[in-house]
C-alpha cells in the first residue's frame, strides 16, 4: 500500500513508550499504516521498505547516509529501500537541522538503534509467530530464519505484527560489529541522483500549486531604510501583473536556531507584486522604481571600516587581554626574533545556486510552505509568530536545498512568503532575485589581525599576539565574528594573547561554511608560514614542531546528541592533528622539485571535531594569474566513514568552494548598502578551476564526526603558502591580491 507523508507522521506518534534520544515507535497501539514500525521505518505487505529522511538535505547526503545507517542495523539490502523524505516536526522526529557538520556526530548511535529496534520488534514477532526463542532467529535482506525448524519468513509477513510489539529498551539493543557492515562504508550514490540530472521537481524553487501566483517584494537596500515614493501605476501596467501588498515593518521577530545564534530577524517595509510568473512579478516590482531613505545601516561603508581598523592598530585594542593563556608581554621581551604581519578578509556572501525562495498558503489558522531551509523548526515558530498561529498550525514541506552553506539557518525568506500570502488568499510563491540575495545575506564577517610572534633561538614560537578587529553592537563582538578559546593556537601556543576591537554594523552576519575558522585558518596558518620562513625552516617541519609532542588540549567542541548544541570540552589532539599533517604531505610527495614558479603549500586545521591537512600544487603565469593543479587532502573523523561516496564529495565540495573564496569572492559596502549584484561581481569557481582532488581518511579509534564543513578552512593558506614557494611572495589579504604576482 501507498503511505502519504501525513500517515507516516501519524505512524510517528502513536502511544507506546519509545527509545530514548527522541526514537519514536509505534509499538504499544494499532498503527494507523500497517507495518509502521517507528516514524523512520515503514515495511508494507508488498514487501517495500521505506525509511524516513529527516535531517533537511542540503548537498551535503543525510537524505542517503542516514537511512543507510537504519538500513544497516535493521539487516535489509539497500536495493531494497525507498527513502522518504520527512516533513518539519521536531515532536515526531526529533531534531532537524543541517548546520555545523552536526549530522552525523550527534546521530550516528541513534539512527543505527532506530534500525537495530526495528529488528528487534520484527525477530520478536516471528518469535511470537512461531513458539520459538527469539535470541534463535537470525536475519539478512529482509528475511527472517529459524534454522532449527527450517522456518523463514519475509519481514513484510511480520510487519504489522511487529508494529504492535511494544519496542525495546536501548539498552538491550546489541548493534551490529563494523566487521559485519555491508552497507556502511560502502560507495552509494546519492538517492536524489537520478531526479537531479533528469531535472525533476525536488527544490524548494520547483514547488507548483493550483491557484498560485508568483511575487516578488521590493525592499530597501539599506537595512531599515524606508520607502520615500513607488511608482504603483507603472507596475501594475506590467503584463501578468495582478496586484500589489503594502507590507509592514516588524522587527519582533527573534530567531532561535537549534545551535542558539541569536539575532534579529526583520520583516523589512516593502512592497510585494504579485503576477502570473516570478519573471512579471521581478519587471513589476522593477517598474515600482521605488526610492528609499534612511536605515540603520546608512553608515556603512568599507571605506570607513578600513581606516577604522587602522585607527585602532595605531591607537591600541578596545578591549586589550580579551584572551590570555599564560603570558605573552612576558614571554615576547625574551623572545630572539619578533615577526609581525598584518592579515584580514572581507565579508562573504553564501550565493547558493538556488535563489532564496519560499511558497506559502495561508487559509484561516493554519500555513503550510514548501521550503528550502536548514532549520524548519525555526520556520515554523517564525511563522507563528508573524501569523499570530498555533506553531503545530504550521506545516513545512522539507524541500531540498540547492546550497545552504549557513544561509538557509535563518528563516526570514519564509515570513516574507507567509506574509504576502496571507495578504493574498491565495498560495504565493516568493523569489528573491541574486542583488536581493547579496543585499540581504546574512554575511560571513570581515575582520582584520594584527599579529606579533616571538621566536626562541631555534625559531620556535614562544609567544602569540593577535590585536583583532572586527563587528558586532554595543561593544561586544557578533557571535559569527568571536575569537574564543576553541580556536587555535590558543592552548597549542602556551603563551597567547588577543585583544579586541569591536566595529559597529547594523546588517545581519551569519554562519557561512565552517563559520569562524573559515577566516581564521587562514591568518594562523598563514602567520605559522611567516614565522617558518623568519626562522628559515620548512614549512611542513615547522608545523610538526608547532604541533609538538601528541598531547590532548582541552580547547575545542563537541555536540550533544540530542540536542545538537556545541559544548566545549572535546580535547584538541595534536598527535591527530601530526597524523593528517604528514599523511597529506605523504600523498603530495612533499620536498620534491618543481618547476619555476610552481610551488606547494601546505595548512591545517581542526575545525567541527575533524582533524584536516591540505597540500595545494600551484603556479603562477607571467601576468599573476594563479592555477591550481593538485590539492592532497588527508582527514582524521574518527572509526567510520558512513559513506565514501558522499564523504569524498563533501571533502572536495569544500575545496572548490573554498577555493572560489580564496581567489574572487568579496562584499564590499557603500551608502549603507551592499555593491555586489550578481556573480559578475562575486565569483564562483569555474569548472576550469577546479583541480583535482584526491582524498585520505585515517580511520583512528575515536567516534565519528561530521565532513560538511572541516576541509574547507585550510584550502586558503596552503594556497597562500604554495604561491610563495612559486614567487617568494606572501599574501595576507583574502581574496588573494593575484596582481601583486606578475613576473
Amino acid at each position: 500500500m501507498k503511505a502519504s507523508r501525513r500517515d507516516i507522521l501519524k505512524a510517528g506518534v502513536l502511544a507506546g513508550g519509545g527509545l530514548s534520544l527522541g526514537l519514536q515507535f509505534a509499538g504499544g497501539a494499532k498503527a494507523s499504516v500497517p507495518g509502521a514500525l517507528s516514524a523512520f521505518v515503514i515495511i508494507d505487505p508488498t514487501g517495500s521498505i521505506r525509511i524516513t529522511a529527516h535531517q533537511p538535505e542540503i548537498g551535503q547526503g543525510v537524505r542517503t547516509s542516514f537511512p543507510m545507517m537504519i538500513a544497516e542495523e535493521l539487516d535489509v539490502d539497500w536495493a531494497q529501500v525507498t527513502v522518504v523524505p520527512a516533513p518539519g516536526n521536531r515532536q515526531v522526529y526529533g531534531v532537524q537541522l543541517a548546520g555545523g557538520s552536526s549530522a552525523t556526530p550527534t546521530q550516528f548511535e541513534r539512527m543505527r538503534r532506530l534500525g537495530a529496534g526495528a529488528r528487534a520488534m520484527l525477530v520478536q514477532a516471528a518469535a511470537n509467530a512461531w513458539g520459538v526463542p527469539a535470541s534463535e532467529i537470525t536475519t539478512g535482506s529482509a528475511m527472517l530464519h529459524h534454522k532449527a525448524s527450517g522456518r523463514s519468513a519475509r519481514y513484510a509477513d511480520m510487519a504489522e505484527a511487529a508494529a504492535s510489539i511494544a519496542p525495546p529498551k536501548p539498552e538491550s539493543l546489541t548493534l551490529k560489529d563494523p566487521a559485519q557492515f555491508r552497507i556502511l562504508g560502502q560507495r552509494i550514490g546519492g538517492v536524489d541522483n537520478r531526479a537531479l540530472v533528469t531535472g525533476k521537481p525536488l527544490f524548494g524553487i520547483d514547488t507548483r500549486l493550483p491557484g498560485m501566483v508568483y511575487a516578488a517584494f521590493a525592499k530597501s537596500p539599506v537595512f531599515g531604510g524606508k520607502l520615500k515614493s513607488a511608482n504603483r501605476a507603472a507596475a501594475l501596467a506590467v503584463p501578468g501583473v495582478k496586484g500589489l501588498i503594502n507590507v509592514a515593518e516588524r522587527r519582533d521577530l527573534k530567531t532561535q536556531i537549534d545551535v542558539g545564534l541569536p539575532g534579529i530577524e526583520v520583516l523589512p517595509e516593502g512592497i510585494a507584486v504579485l503576477a502570473t510568473s516570478t519573471w512579471a512579478a521581478l519587471k513589476g516590482r522593477d517598474a515600482l522604481a521605488a526610492v528609499w531613505e534612511g536605515g540603520d545601516a546608512a553608515f556603512q561603508s568599507t571605506t570607513a571600516w578600513e581606516a577604522a581598523a587602522a585607527k585602532a592598530f595605531k591607537d591600541g585594542p578596545q578591549k586589550p587581554g580579551y584572551m590570555n593563556h599564560g603570558n605573552a608581554p612576558a614571554k615576547m621581551a625574551t623572545a630572539t626574533k619578533k615577526v609581525t604581519a598584518d592579515y584580514s578578509y572581507p565579508f562573504l556572501a553564501h550565493a547558493a545556486l538556488e535563489p532564496i525562495n519560499a511558497t506559502a498558503h495561508v487559509t484561516g489558522d493554519k500555513a503550510e510552505l514548501w521550503l528550502s531551509t536548514q532549520t524548519p523548526e525555526d520556520a515554523r515558530r517564525m511563522v507563528a509568530l508573524a501569523l499570530g498561529l498555533k506553531v503545530e498550525n504550521v506545516t513545512i514541506h522539507l524541500m531540498r536545498s540547492g546550497g545552504g552553506f549557513g544561509r538557509r539557518l535563518m528563516n526570514d525568506f519564509a515570513v516574507e512568503a507567509a506574509v504576502i500570502a496571507k495578504a493574498a488568499g491565495v498560495p504565493v510563491k516568493l523569489q528573491w532575485d541574486r542583488a536581493q540575495d547579496f543585499a540581504h545575506d546574512w554575511l560571513r564577517p570581515g575582520g582584520w589581525h594584527k599579529l606579533e610572534a616571538g621566536l626562541d633561538e631555534k625559531g620556535d614560537i614562544i609567544a602569540w599576539h593577535d590585536h583583532f578587529v572586527s563587528f558586532g553592537a554595543d561593544g561586544a563582538l557578533n557571535p559569527t565574528a568571536v575569537i574564543d578559546g576553541s580556536l587555535f593556537p590558543s592552548g597549542v601556543i602556551k603563551d597567547f594573547r588577543a585583544d579586541v576591537t569591536v566595529l559597529p554594523i547594523a546588517s545581519t552576519l551569519g554562519w557561512l561554511r565552517a563559520p569562524i575558522n573559515n577566516a581564521f585558518a587562514f591568518v594562523t596558518q598563514g602567520f605559522i608560514d611567516d614565522c617558518a620562513i623568519a626562522a628559515g625552516r620548512d614549512p611542513l617541519e615547522y608545523r610538526r614542531a608547532v604541533l609538538g609532542t601528541p598531547r590532548a588540549i582541552p580547547i575545542a567542541e563537541e555536540f550533544s546528541g540530542e540536542t545538537g548544541e556545541a559544548m566545549k570540552g572535546t580535547p584538541y589532539n595534536t598527535g591527530r592533528m601530526r597524523g593528517v599533517l604528514d599523511k597529506a604531505a605523504e600523498m603530495a610527495g612533499w620536498g620534491r622539485k618543481l618547476p619555476p614558479r610552481r610551488g606547494l603549500g601546505i595548512a591545517f586545521h581542526f575545525s567541527h571535531l575533524g582533524y584536516f591537512a591540505n597540500v595545494v600544487e600551484a603556479s603562477v603565469a607571467g601576468d599573476g594569474s594563479v592555477k591550481v593543479h593538485h590539492v592532497w587532502v588527508a582527514a582524521d573523523i574518527g572509526k567510520h566513514i558512513v559513506n565514501l561516496s558522499g564523504a569524498e564529495n563533501q571533502v572536495q565540495g569544500s575545496v572548490i568552494d573554498a577555493l572560489g573564496a580564496a581567489l574572487g569572492q568579496k562584499i564590499t559596502f557603500a551608502d549603507g548598502a551592499v555593491e555586489q549584484k550578481n556573480y559578475g561581481d562575486f565569483h564562483l569557481a569555474r569548472m576550469d578551476m577546479a583541480p583535482a582532488v584526491d582524498v585520505a581518511f585515517l580511520s583512528t579509534d575515536y567516534p565519528t564526526t561530521g565532513l560538511g564543513e572541516p576541509a574547507y578552512p585550510s584550502l586558503a593558506p596552503a594556497l597562500a603558502g604554495a604561491i610563495y614557494q612559486a614567487t617568494g611572495k606572501r599574501l595576507r589579504t583574502l581574496p588573494l591580491d593575484t596582481s601583486q604576482l606578475t613576473a
